[in-house]
């Protein structure tokens, strides 16, 4: 796993060969036992990428990001936030279902994936960007976040910034917690997260429409 998925990239690095390529990616240990990998999705010429941290079991099944019970609290997010999905291109850090089995059924729980897993997945990333060239990357949570900005970076001390990346040069980033921690919140506080993760979204659309 030492160079990860980088052997697996095409030549072509358009996203209809990324996506194929990606298929068949056996980069690290998760495609064992994920259904399929999941790549991103939304129009090509898009001017904002969002990147959580890997597939959840809805979208390990039906193979598209974002279409699980953390998809359907986005989607109001950014509504209110004057975003419209299908204007983003939406995809994760990691393109398989990192998985456990719970003790007492069969459902199949979140396991959040190690750092040598996502670094394995980065080329994957890294190329969907290049090819997307998006003007601005809004990361999704700690893993998404730190895979771009470093392992040092804390979501909760500076989400909502305009960061702006030495590699790749020039790309714009900012941070916000994952649709999945509003859904962790406890109810009488859920509210509340989700209008913080609103306001952080909002940022992302001023600075669109800025540019």
């Amino acid at each position: 796993m030492a160079d990860g998925a980088a052997r697996f990239l095409p030549a072509a690095r358009d996203l209809d060969a990324l996506r194929e390529a990606a298929a068949g990616c056996r980069g690290c240990e998760l495609h064992r036992d994920a259904t399929q990998t999941v790549f991103g999705a939304g129009p090509g010429n898009a001017r904002l990428l969002i990147v959580g941290e890997q597939p959840g079991d809805s979208e390990d099944k039906r193979g598209r990001p974002f279409v699980g019970p953390a998809g359907g609290l986005l989607d109001r997010a950014l509504l209110a936030a004057g975003i419209d999905r299908d204007d983003v291109w939406l995809t994760n850090a990691v393109k398989h279902f990192k998985f456990k089995v719970a003790a007492d059924s069969r459902r199949r729980l979140h396991d959040k994936p190690d750092r040598s897993e996502v670094a394995a997945c980065k080329p994957w990333l890294l190329a969907e960007i290049a090819a997307v060239e998006p003007e601005l990357v809004v990361c999704l949570g700690a893993t998404a976040a730190q895979d771009l900005l470093g392992g040092d970076f804390r979501v909760t001390k500076r989400r909502g910034e305009i960061l702006t990346m030495e590699k790749p040069k020039g790309l714009r980033v900012m941070a916000t917690v994952h649709p999945s921690a509003v859904l962790r919140t406890p109810g009488d506080r859920r509210e509340e997260a989700f209008d913080a993760l609103v306001a952080d979204l909002s940022i992302a659309a001023r600075e669109l429409s800025a540019a």
